[in-house]
């Protein structure tokens, strides 16, 4: 099963300095990244965060593998 993240990461130049967010909200990709990080499970993120859903988490994380392929064969 793959997460379309496309439908659900936005990016907008006034919204976090136009880094990569959630559904037009203020919770920017690399938080959910930092959250996971440093260890928080799906589960610790979803009940702190409520507006958030599982969608969402591995959207981020679909979208950061997706950033680290392209990244990787700009390096090759």
């Amino acid at each position: 099963m793959t997460t379309a993240y496309q439908d659900i990461i936005t990016i907008q130049p006034r919204r976090r300095g136009g880094r990569p967010c959630i559904r037009d909200m203020r919770i920017a990709v690399s938080d959910v990244l930092g959250w996971l990080a440093v260890g928080m499970s799906h589960q610790d993120i979803l009940s702190d965060y409520a507006e958030l859903t599982e969608e969402d988490i591995r959207a981020c994380l679909a979208y950061a593998a997706d950033r680290g392929d392209k990244s990787n064969k700009r390096m090759t």
